[in-house]
């Protein structure tokens, strides 16, 4: 796991947060972020969804902590995804209902009646797939694995467990980290080539550099985080960041 040290904003991200208005009709979190420099974006691309709670932000800090066990990590990263589920599907289709309670019958109600399909980009992504799973009630779950060709330095995917037609359902995309954007932009493309409905991308930490790449591709990809952050180290880690999030759920890989 890579040390973490102070974030140096660049002048791109100190542009962007200048531009910075209004969008998509969703709050963003315009406190001082890190290093007093506003977690903002810019119009010109959809806004992400920054959840702006003092509980979230309680558990990113947290979470980033290096002293943080595995075992703390994935609890706090389950907890995390709750809120951000809740937030992002404040607008989610119900239909009218009624429910018979101990005191009353036919009250009425409301019911979620919205399948999705949530996609855990493997492996950290299975750190937020239950929590989502457990907000939304009708789900199915497809894997998919990706792996950095060591040659080309692109995404290659080693799992594919989409159906071949999506027949238009909404896709919930559970992506610990969005740094660079690479291995998101791939995922994204193979949703939408299978027919994928609303895109909808639960992350714990998202940088600025990678909202942008996504946005590029995916403008219509609507992104949930708990913290936006401004830079990428000079390995893509984001920083300030928590480190590799597969390693801090599950603990590192075995020397192959």
């Amino acid at each position: 796991m890579l040390p973490l040290r102070p974030p140096r904003p660049t002048a791109r991200f100190l542009s962007l947060v200048a531009a910075a208005q209004g969008g998509r009709g969703h709050a963003l979190n315009l406190a001082a972020g890190i290093g007093g420099v506003p977690t903002a974006y810019p119009s010109r691309v959809p806004q992400p969804l920054i959840v702006d709670h003092p509980i979230v932000s309680d558990k990113v800090r947290e979470l980033r902590s290096s002293s943080t066990s595995n075992a703390d990590f994935l609890r706090l990263a389950g907890e995390i995804t709750r809120f951000l589920a809740y937030e992002a599907f404040r607008k989610i289709p119900v239909v009218a209902t009624t429910v018979d309670t101990p005191v009353l019958a036919g009250a009425p109600a409301i019911r979620v009646d919205q399948e999705f399909v949530i996609v855990p980009i493997l492996r950290a992504g299975l750190g937020m797939s239950p929590a989502a799973q457990e907000v939304l009630p009708r789900h199915r779950v497809c894997l998919v694995g990706l792996r950095r060709n060591e040659e080309t330095l692109e995404p290659d995917v080693y799992l594919d467990g989409l159906p071949e037609d999506l027949e238009g359902a909404p896709v919930v995309v559970c992506d610990p980290m969005l740094a660079t954007g690479g291995s998101l932009v791939r995922v994204l493309d193979m949703l939408r080539s299978r027919g994928a409905g609303d895109l909808t991308v639960l992350c714990l930490i998202a940088s600025v550099p990678g909202v942008d790449h996504v946005a590029q591709f995916h403008p219509d990809a609507f992104i949930v985080a708990a913290a936006l952050d401004p830079v990428l180290n000079e390995v893509g880690y984001i920083v300030p960041g928590l480190g590799d999030a597969g390693d801090r759920l599950f603990g590192p890989l075995f020397a192959s």
